[in-house]
């Protein structure tokens, strides 16, 4: 099977297309899968360009929309995983994957599918220290801070990937894995990016998750975007397999943001397919879902819980019949937006998010919940009950040697770093109500004070000596100290 790599593809689907076919009509090929690594900007109108983290003066409704309202069909199955510039109340709709028109699959927050035999795994966003260990808790309309927390990777979908015990024969992801540039031609690549050398030298640039994954799943490819470039990198493994790593720049001219592999297949119709081993993964892990402003942790080795979700036979037969023996992903892509008319000025209407049909059934047919749909219903849960059960190629041919035309990126990055992370014990209290004749409490006398993480506005943290704490008393003034209503 021939399958077309893209980089960063910032809205430009009408013109990625527009190359495909062009070059396959001078090598005389035929294309049979597209996979994109990210900044798809599945935009379907204004609204959605009001929900993608981009500086103002970048933010243009490209071609995407043609597609979602059928005036065009995509010539190529196409399959994508999220960026940091996204149409995020879009995506956040199918956070399990789904048609975000017809022909053009995304992935999800995290997933894997099966095409012709060919398994493929991916991880939307970007990696970001402070939010990592944070449930699902955004919503449209989105803040400043959520409009980028949104798109950073969890801790949740780490787990669950890390649960998969079948080989994987590609892998997107739209950072880099840290550490990759020691895997190749690091040299070049400064030459390329100077300022990459002190992340390169700090073993700060790429992400940490996704090392991890790396080593973890071995796959036989492993594609990535995000830093505009292109580079190559061949990883061993301790088990003796190899990944062939390669970094696509964004769709641009003179750029190198495509390329074409050929990947052996197991014959027989084009279409996509569910992953039994992932479907049996995200049905046994649904209590772990979290729509919560704070840190999640997900299980270990130390306790009575169960830690280890890689399936059994009984539970994949389990997961199977409650899918009818059917793994086909359903061709039910189904609009839930206004399309965008170029010849229409559209009126600013307040958003909201949406409940996409295809989330509802997926769900409904696994027995898993949907994250959106939990924050929407302020379900005191985080999970609905099921059943369950218990536990008892050679290099040169991979790199284009043509030379690499450099230009500035025309897109601001979030660059913020995460603080360094204290440790804060967090106690839920109920205080007294306020007294006027009670002398105010100072906040700096050892025993209260409050706090705030990474400069995001959490409700309050008391970090404090309990001891005597019940007998205080305070004005009203300082009401806003004890009210837990909001207190995670």
């Amino acid at each position: 099977m021939k399958i077309a790599v893209e980089g960063c593809a910032h809205g430009e689907l009408e013109t990625i297309y527009e190359v495909l076919s062009l070059l396959e009509e001078n090598e005389n090929i035929k294309i049979d899968l597209l996979v994109c690594c990210g900044d798809f900007q599945a935009t379907r109108n204004e609204e959605d360009l009001r929900c993608m983290a981009i500086p103002p003066k970048y933010r243009e409704m490209c071609t995407f929309y043609k597609y979602y309202s059928g005036e065009k069909k995509a010539p190529v199955l196409t399959v994508f995983i999220g960026g940091n510039h996204e149409a995020s109340n879009h995506l956040q709709e199918l956070p399990y994957g789904g048609w975000v028109a017809p022909n053009i699959y995304y992935l999800g927050y995290a997933g894997v599918i099966n095409v012709k035999g060919i398994r493929i795994g991916g991880i939307s966003g970007i990696y970001k220290g402070r939010d990592y260990m944070k449930g699902h808790y955004e919503k449209p309309p989105y803040n400043d801070n959520s409009m980028r927390s949104v798109y950073h990777i969890r801790n949740l979908e780490i787990f669950r990937l890390k649960q998969l015990s079948r080989p994987l024969n590609i892998f997107l992801s739209h950072d880099w894995p840290t550490g990759i540039t020691k895997y190749g031609d690091c040299d070049q690549l400064v030459k390329f990016k100077p300022h990459f050398k002190a992340d390169i030298a700090a073993g700060e640039l790429g992400s940490p998750p996704c090392e991890t994954l790396l080593h973890h799943l071995q796959p036989d490819y492993w594609f990535s975007a995000h830093l505009h470039c292109k580079f190559a990198a061949l990883v061993p493994h301790q088990t003796g397999k190899c990944t062939k790593f390669l970094a696509l720049d964004k769709c641009l001219p003179s750029r190198r943001f495509l390329q074409v592999v050929d990947v052996a297949d197991n014959g027989g119709e084009l279409k996509l397919e569910y992953d039994l081993e992932w479907l049996t993964i995200l049905h046994h892990t649904n209590h772990l879902l979290s729509v919560k402003n704070n840190t999640q942790y997900m299980p270990g080795t130390i306790g009575t819980d169960r830690c280890n979700f890689t399936p059994t036979k009984d539970e994949e037969s389990f997961i199977l019949n409650r899918m009818n023996n059917n793994l086909e992903i359903p061709l039910n892509f189904v609009a839930t937006a206004k399309v965008y008319d170029p010849n229409c000025i559209q009126n600013s209407s307040s958003l909201q998010p949406k409940i996409n049909p295809q989330t509802e059934q997926f769900c409904s047919r696994l027995g898993i919940s949907d994250p959106l749909n939990l924050i929407l219903t302020n379900s005191s849960k985080s999970f609905t009950e099921y059943e369950s059960f218990d536990r008892s190629e050679n290099m040169n041919s991979f790199i284009n040697d043509s030379d690499v035309v450099l230009e500035n990126s025309d897109y601001e990055f979030d660059t913020s770093t995460p603080k360094k992370e204290g440790i804060y014990s967090k106690v839920k209290l109920n205080l007294p109500s306020p007294k006027a004749d009670i002398p105010e409490m100072k906040e700096d006398d050892g025993n209260l004070k409050r706090t705030s993480i990474e400069g995001e506005n959490l409700n309050e943290t008391v970090d404090t000596n309990v001891n005597n704490l019940e007998n205080k008393k305070f004005k009203r003034r300082n009401a806003s100290l004890y009210d837990t209503s909001n207190m995670e």
